[in-house]
């Protein structure tokens, strides 16, 4: 009689298991994230929004300022990856092909603008490392 309830339990759970849906990767480019500037803001918006609007689906991301790109997780069932690039665009950056909203954009300091607009990182002066303070 135990054995059987302990069965019927493992089985119940390994079909709520097998019901949720898998994590998924997304990887985004962004032609101003270059800088430790832009990646502290970066990182501060999403966990904002992460808390709110996306109802904790990222659960993860990595940003590579040498290659200005971001890899979230997130959870599929929670977020989608349009939501996901939207938020970058609120946070003032580009996401792939979709441009930054204007008026978030406009926020950012002068460093982490578009190249076009004069921001990046300058000649002799890289800006992809974390400063001491």
């Amino acid at each position: 009689m135990k054995y059987s309830i302990v069965i019927v339990l493992l089985l119940a759970s390994n079909l709520l298991l097998a019901q949720m849906p898998k994590q998924q990767w997304v990887t985004i480019k962004s032609a101003n994230l270059k800088c430790w500037e832009c990646k502290e803001r970066l990182d501060k918006f999403l966990a904002v929004e992460n808390k709110g609007s996306m109802e904790s689906g990222m659960i993860q991301w990595k940003i590579n300022l040498l290659q200005g790109e971001i890899k979230i997780q997130y959870w599929p069932d929670r977020t989608d990856e349009s939501t996901i690039k939207a938020a970058i665009n609120n946070a003032g950056f580009d996401a792939d092909e979709e441009k930054a909203l204007e008026e978030s954009y406009k926020k950012l300091p002068p460093i982490c603008k578009r190249a076009e607009d004069g921001g990046g990182p300058k000649p002799k002066q890289p800006c992809h490392i974390q400063p001491y303070n």
